[in-house]
């Protein structure tokens, strides 16, 4: 007598319907879709998505209804229904929609790089799509959790055929996290492609150049103090300080948490300083530098003092030269007619005999 096992066959859920996007803000969508019908009361519902961007899957599995667009590449989303925990149901199909890409191809911006100020405004720079005319007009516009709605960038400049547009980014200072920025780039013609980016601000912080540097001789040593960022919260920042001597080619960096530091130095030598600013990884994620400050000098160049003397003896000798001292000149001359007898009596002797 045979047996055989008759396997139950997996029920297919059916997929989600209505899939549509919506634009909630400038770079932003949100996907919705219906729940499928005539799912059983024993299948916890959930829904697995993906999206396609240029091509590349982005975020495998992941469970999202709202993304960040690109513009410049074809965009493809899709979802599925599946039951958790239930392994008598196979996932749905994929329900799917793309995104449709507006302008020609290859008048997009390109190399868009922002840089934040101090924490004060936003510098951005990017070039014109290689296929872009002339006299394309690129316009930027911003958006961050926290604006009603987005923002219309309008001190623009243009250098080299590099645009750049200015625009003010401030937050409370006693702030610890920080939105990222939505940015679009787009032109009023039908024919440029917009493009998109989302930046991460604290990954864009410079700080502002250290002002007020000064330097005050105290017994043996030498006290550097600048004024500290009004924009930055407190120690957030480290600084490097650049010195040399006077008399050395070669410079040596300190780094120090305050705005001051003292250093022990040769009284008789001349010191140059420079200092810059740099976020602090705890509070900021960028590697960012300012700008170094003006170098400020204090005290004499020992180099430079020999050369002064060297010079003051030079014109000294070519314009008061010394006068000679009697005493030698009479020396060398009985010197020399010593020698002179010597000489007549080695001659005589030798024609007496």
């Amino acid at each position: 007598l045979g047996f055989a096992w008759i396997g139950l066959k997996s029920e297919v859920l059916p997929p989600p319907s209505n899939l549509e996007y919506s634009f909630i803000q400038i770079c932003t969508l949100n996907w919705t879709w219906s729940p499928p019908e005539n799912i059983s009361s024993s299948c916890d519902l959930e829904y697995s998505s993906d999206i396609v961007i240029g091509e590349v899957p982005q975020d495998k599995r992941s469970r999202f209804r709202v993304t960040d667009m690109f513009l410049n590449e074809e965009m493809h989303f899709k979802v599925r229904s599946e039951c958790k925990h239930n392994n008598a149901s196979k996932p749905s199909q994929w329900a799917e929609k793309s995104l449709p890409l507006k302008g020609i191809p290859g008048t997009a911006a390109v190399d868009l790089s922002c840089v934040w100020h101090n924490l004060e405004y936003m510098v951005c720079t990017w070039r014109p799509g290689e296929k872009a005319s002339s006299d394309t007009n690129y316009t930027l516009f911003y958006w961050f959790d926290g604006l009603k709605n987005h923002k219309k960038c309008s001190n623009y400049s243009v250098h080299q055929g590099i645009f750049g547009c200015i625009f003010n980014l401030s937050f409370p200072k006693v702030t610890n996290t920080y939105p990222a920025i939505s940015i679009l780039i787009r032109d009023d013609s039908e024919e440029i492609r917009p493009v998109c980016a989302s930046k991460n601000p604290t990954t864009l912080v410079k700080p502002a150049t250290p002002r007020q540097v000064t330097l005050s001789k105290i017994n043996d040593g030498i006290h550097v103090e600048w004024s500290q960022s009004d924009t930055f919260p407190k120690n957030c920042l480290f600084y490097e300080v650049e010195y040399h001597n006077g008399d050395l080619d070669t410079a040596s960096i300190i780094k120090v948490i305050s705005n001051d530091v003292f250093f022990f130095v040769d009284p008789n030598s001349k010191y140059t300083f420079k200092v810059r600013a740099n976020p602090k990884p705890e509070c900021y994620s960028s590697k960012l530098y300012s700008d170094w400050s003006e170098e400020k000098s204090i005290g004499e160049s020992s180099c430079s003092c020999n050369l002064l003397y060297f010079i003051l003896h030079l014109l000294k000798i070519l314009i008061l030269p010394p006068i000679p001292d009697p005493r030698e000149i009479l020396k060398r001359m009985f010197g020399e007619q010593n020698e002179d007898s010597q000489v007549s009596k080695k001659l005589l002797g030798q024609l007496i005999y």
